[in-house]
């Protein structure tokens, strides 16, 4: 079962971040189709250990037609990293990678309903077998919450308009297809940045919510901090700045010392220290990538290890 090709974005650099020890143990939070995990696994030895994550079904049956006893492949949103990981046996991680977003079999498969580009049910759900789809939950939200998710999570100028036309739309009959959706949006949106379907935007939003994406990624983060064990690596990939955003932040506060007042008596060796350690700086894909893969355009790379300190 291939389930869609997938080209992993900053693979080697994300790999390259994970400092990989031959005898480490890895988490692969975001398993897709196996990009990231594969190089992993080349770059283990005998005794190394992999466990990968998705909430896609379909990811979890590609996973499990790799034949390597150091893998091993759950099915379960990454916001239950810490149980799912305790499920697999394992206590403590050399590196966890985060490779956020949605994946390319998934955006070009019509059935899953992520994108206008074909006329499909309007599902949008990582897992299918959970959670309501766009299209029930867009026909009971109240206007107000719709234009809510439309702007926090789409950072669309024109949710108000767009929230009040799906409304009216839903009056007449479901709102129940991506191309109906995205007609809606195309006829409330006033204008639009050149190359930007009017829909984009709104697509993005209904997805982040419908999958609860950014409350996940909020959850996980500390729990990869827990996880992780002295010197251990983080590395997380994000796509759009609403990511990026809650990424900088938790490995930003995470990286700085408690502040104490000023003027206390306290040696600096005897000071707290902070719970992660900033590698590098952002990092981005090269134009060659981008080129090759345009859906690597806006991805942000940051890396953190973990230190002996509080988390």
């Amino acid at each position: 079962m291939s389930g869609g090709s997938h080209t992993a974005v900053l693979s080697e650099q994300a790999v390259d971040g994970l400092n990989v020890r031959g005898d480490g143990c890895y988490v692969d939070c975001t398993f897709g189709r196996g990009g990231h995990s594969r190089l992993i696994l080349a770059r283990l030895g005998k005794t190394g250990r992999l466990l990968a994550l998705d909430r896609d079904p379909q990811a979890v049956a590609v996973g499990g037609e790799i034949d390597d006893g150091r893998f091993r492949i759950l099915h379960g949103r990454f916001g239950r990293l810490a149980e799912l990981a305790a499920q697999a046996g394992i206590t403590r991680a050399d590196g966890i990678l985060l490779d956020l977003g949605v994946s390319s079999p998934q955006l070009d498969d019509p059935a899953r309903g992520f994108s206008f580009r074909h006329d499909a049910p309007l599902d949008m759900r990582m897992d299918p077998g959970a959670g309501v789809t766009a299209a029930e939950w867009l026909a009971q939200a109240p206007e107000q919450e719709i234009r809510e998710v439309i702007r926090n999570h789409g950072e669309e100028r024109f949710a108000k308009q767009i929230a009040a036309a799906i409304v009216a739309a839903r009056a007449r009959g479901p709102v129940a297809t991506t191309r109906q959706l995205a007609a809606i949006v195309a006829a409330a949106v006033l204008t639009r940045e050149p190359q930007q379907d009017p829909a984009t935007r709104t697509f993005q939003a209904l997805r982040i919510h419908v999958n609860q994406e950014l409350e996940e990624l909020s959850l996980v983060l500390p729990q990869c901090v827990e996880l992780l064990g002295p010197a251990g690596r983080l590395v997380v990939i994000s796509f759009h700045s609403l990511e990026d955003r809650i990424v900088k932040r938790f490995l930003r506060d995470n990286a700085r010392a408690d502040r104490l007042p000023r003027r206390l008596p306290v040696r600096a060796r005897d000071l707290p220290q902070p719970g992660l350690r900033l590698i590098g700086r952002a990092a981005r894909p090269s134009a060659v990538e981008v080129a090759a893969n345009p859906r690597a355009r806006s991805a942000v790379m940051r890396v953190a290890e973990r230190t002996g300190g509080r988390a």
